[in-house]
C-alpha cells in the first residue's frame, strides 16, 4: 500500500494527464451549473438524483459537486461526440418513497442516462424504477452488494469495493490485531440499517457482543457508549452516515473508552470538515475504510485539479475520485455506443468497458463491467485501512493489517 510521505493532505509531484486537464469552472461550492465549454450541438442531458438535504447530503453533496465539475472538464474538451454534457438535478433526500417520482421527472426532463447519489435504500428502490424506465444508471458512492445484485439490477451498476470486501478486510485486521469480540454503535438511518445488515452477514470472523443505536440528530450518546463497554468487547465498530452523529459517537468513545481500539466505516474519512468539529485527539488511533492511495497517478492528478479548483488545503475523498470516474466511464460508453438515443445499445457499452484505470485505490486498480458483472472492482485492490494522528488528521495506512492486492 502507498506511504503518505508528506501526509495525506499533501500529495505531490501530479501527473499531467490529459484526462484530468483542469476545467477552470470557478464558482462557490454547490452553486456550479456545467455550461457548454467548447462542445456544441444539441445536449446530451443526465439526470442526477442528489440527496443534498437528507441523510445521505454528507457525502452526495462532496460527489455532487466533483460530478458538475467533471462534466464541465468533458465540456471544455469538446463535449461528448461534440455533444455538451447537460445536468439536470433532482433530490430525493435519500427517501426510498420519493426516488421512484424523482426518477421519473428526471426522465420527464430528457435524461438519457443517470447518476443515483443518493442512500443505499433509496437506490434499492430505484432499481425497479430504472427497468420501468428503461434508463441506465450508475450509482458513483454505492458499496451495498445488493444495490447491483438481481432482480431489477439489468440497468444499474457501481464502481467500489462493496461491504462483502469490506467484510473481508475488517476480518484481515480483526485477525491481525487479535480482535475476536466487538461492539456497534449506529445512527438510525436507512441508508445504514442497509449496509448493517450486509456487512454483518458477511463478517462472521468476530463476535457481535452489543448493538447500541443512536439518533442521527442525538445531541447524547453517553449511555449507549456507556451500555457499550460493560460488553467488554476488544473494539468498537461506528456505522453511520458521518457528520454530527459519527463526531459525536468518536468524541464519546474517545473519551469513555480511551483504551479500546475503535474502527469506522469510509464516512469519517471522506468528510473532512468533520475532523475539525471533534474534540482534540478524539480521532487519535481510529482506522476508517479508506480508498485513496497517493501512489496512484491518476489520484495525484486529480488532487492537482481539485486543488487549483477549491484551493490548496482541499482534501480528496474517495467521493470525488469515484464521482470523477463515473463520469468519464458514462462518456466512454456513450462514445462506444455512438450517442444515447437506443438505450439498450447504451446499456450494452457500459458492459463492454474493461480494465479502466480508476482514479481510485491502488496504482493497479481496474474497473470493467459486463452482462454479469455490475460491480465494476477487479478485486480488493480499492480499498486500505487508514489510521488517524493526534492531530485529528488521517496519518497513513494502519500499520498492522492492509488488505492484499490480488485479482
Amino acid at each position: 500500500m502507498g506511504v503518505f510521505a508528506t501526509g495525506y493532505r499533501r500529495i505531490v509531484g501530479c501527473l499531467a494527464l490529459t484526462a484530468l486537464a483542469v476545467a477552470g469552472c470557478g464558482g462557490k461550492a454547490g452553486d456550479d451549473k456545467p455550461n457548454n465549454g467548447s462542445a456544441s450541438g444539441a445536449p446530451i442531458i443526465i439526470g442526477m438524483d442528489e440527496d443534498s438535504t437528507g441523510s445521505g447530503a454528507s457525502y452526495s453533496t462532496i460527489a455532487g459537486k466533483t460530478i458538475r465539475m467533471a462534466i464541465q472538464d468533458v465540456n471544455n474538451q469538446g463535449g461528448v461526440l461534440g455533444r455538451p454534457l447537460q445536468l439536470v438535478v433532482e433530490n430525493d433526500e435519500s427517501d426510498p418513497t420519493k426516488t421512484p417520482a424523482v426518477l421519473q421527472k428526471l426522465k420527464s426532463q430528457g435524461a438519457k442516462a443517470l447518476f443515483l447519489q443518493s442512500g443505499s435504500a433509496a437506490i434499492i428502490q430505484a432499481k425497479s424504477t430504472l427497468t420501468q424506465l428503461g434508463i441506465p444508471a450508475i450509482a458513483p458512492t454505492g458499496v451495498t452488494a445488493t444495490l447491483v445484485a438481481p432482480p431489477d439490477n439489468e440497468l444499474i451498476y457501481m464502481l467500489a469495493n462493496t461491504t462483502t470486501d469490506w467484510a473481508q478486510v475488517y476480518c484481515g485486521a480483526f485477525k491481525a490485531a487479535g480482535i475476536t469480540k466487538i461492539g456497534v454503535l449506529t445512527d438510525d438511518t436507512t441508508t445504514i440499517a442497509a449496509l448493517d445488515k450486509a456487512l454483518f452477514a458477511a463478517m462472521t470472523c468476530v463476535q457481535i457482543v452489543a448493538t447500541e443505536k443512536g439518533a442521527g440528530n442525538a445531541s447524547d450518546l453517553s449511555a449507549q457508549v456507556a451500555r457499550l463497554k460493560n460488553a467488554k468487547p476488544d473494539a468498537v465498530l461506528v456505522t453511520s452516515v458521518g457528520g454530527a452523529f459519527e463526531v459525536l459517537a468518536q468524541n464519546t468513545l474517545g473519551s469513555q473508552m480511551a483504551g479500546t481500539k475503535r474502527f469506522s466505516l469510509a464516512s469519517i474519512g471522506n468528510q473532512p470538515s468533520s475532523w475539525k468539529l471533534a474534540a482534540p485527539g478524539a480521532l487519535n488511533g481510529l482506522i476508517f475504510m479508506g480508498s485513496i492511495n497517493n501512489e496512484n497517478p491518476r489520484t495525484q492528478a486529480l488532487v492537482k485539479m481539485l486543488q487549483e479548483k477549491n484551493g490548496k488545503d482541499y482534501d480528496i475523498t474517495a467521493y470525488d475520485a469515484q464521482a470523477w470516474d463515473s463520469v468519464h466511464l458514462l462518456k466512454q460508453a456513450i462514445e462506444k455506443a455512438g450517442g444515447v438515443d437506443d438505450p439498450k445499445k447504451l446499456n450494452e457499452a457500459i458492459q463492454s468497458i474493461k480494465g479502466y484505470p480508476a482514479t481510485f485505490g491502488q496504482a493497479n486498480f481496474t474497473l470493467s463491467f459486463g452482462a454479469d458483472k455490475h460491480l465494476g472492482a477487479d478485486g480488493p485492490c480499492g480499498l486500505s485501512l487508514v489510521e488517524f494522528g493526534s492531530d485529528n488528521k488521517p496519518k497513513g495506512p494502519w500499520a498492522t493489517f492492509q488488505p492484499p492486492c490480488t485479482k
